[in-house]
């Protein structure tokens, strides 16, 4: 059976709000992604934070500016995520410096920076570089965004931007390992048959309780969720392919066939040899536009 679906208010309700939040989207998504040290999972962040700002928007007697809404919850979200999964990395500002210099511009070089050289800062020092070098905010934004003093910013300021220019300058770390032979090896069996247009085999593949999210968009379970297929069946010029996204088995979907870059990306999970969790991240098109920016963060298997 399908997921309870709200009421037919509400529903509208949460759409005008997301019209009113979508060219903010981007923007909030590569701090989340930066924060996190992950495209996904700063999608993840993002959602959150949408639902916690719909429910605060729902409840004030009239719209606040939603920028600085937006940013201080997806900014607590995170340290919330933070704090569960990565202890070592979250600290309390450190103490300010007698110089933070030049901390009133933007460093090009952070601009350039790679996704994952934001994890190994504390969340601190990540958050005020993230925040000034990759979005262009103002020191004052900033404080309103953190909930941090304006030395304490200036401080993560100046002394994150050395550490990211000395991450710069040391050799690689070693890359996240590689998903076992097995779990690769299903992948590029859903992608062959996704290419084949091999509906029903697909359709095959789905665990009884299997579900679906359409990310920002729907959730389904069970044999609804086999209706997915349909709107892929309409389209001919697209092609998965297998590979690695944040260090961990992705499909990416090509359309055209012929494109360079993906369009999008899924992410399935596994029970056993039935698939039984497909996210799908078509309506969030700036995940594809983040990995453009983030040369090799998909990475194709070899055939």
């Amino acid at each position: 059976m399908d997921a309870k679906r709200p009421p037919p208010e509400w529903a509208q309700a949460r759409e005008r709000f997301l019209e009113l939040v979508a060219e903010l989207r981007p923007e909030l998504h590569r701090y989340c992604a930066r924060l996190t040290g992950s495209i996904v999972d700063g999608e993840d962040v993002v959602q959150d934070t949408l639902a916690k700002a719909y429910y605060a928007v729902s409840m004030a007697s009239e719209i606040p500016p939603l920028r600085p809404l937006l940013f201080r919850i997806a900014h607590n979200t995170a340290l919330d995520v933070l704090r569960r999964y990565e202890h070592r990395h979250v600290e309390t500002m450190a103490e300010v410096p007698d110089i933070a210099p030049q901390v009133d511009r933007v460093d090009p070089e952070i601009v350039r920076a790679a996704l994952g050289s934001f994890l190994a800062l504390p969340v601190a020092q990540r958050s005020a570089v993230i925040l000034k070098d990759v979005l262009g905010c103002t020191l004052e934004e900033i404080v309103e965004s953190t909930g941090a003093t304006l030395p304490a910013v200036k401080a993560a300021l100046s002394r994150g931007r050395a550490n990211l220019r000395a991450r710069a300058a040391s050799p690689d770390e070693e890359r996240p390992r590689a998903a076992e032979a097995e779990e690769r090896a299903k992948l590029a069996h859903y992608a062959a048959l996704f290419n084949a247009r091999d509906w029903d085999g697909l359709r095959a593949l789905l665990a009884e309780d299997s579900r679906l999210d359409l990310v920002s968009r729907a959730e389904r379970r069970g044999p609804a969720v086999g209706e997915y297929f349909a709107r892929y069946a309409d389209l001919r010029d697209l092609r998965l392919v297998p590979g690695t996204l944040d260090g961990r088995p992705a499909l990416a979907l090509y359309a055209p066939r012929s494109s360079r870059h993906p369009s999008s990306f899924v992410l399935l999970e596994w029970r056993g040899d039935r698939v039984a969790l497909i996210r799908d991240f078509r309506y969030v098109p700036y995940i594809a536009d983040e990995v453009m920016l983030e040369r090799a963060t998909f990475e194709p298997d070899q055939p």
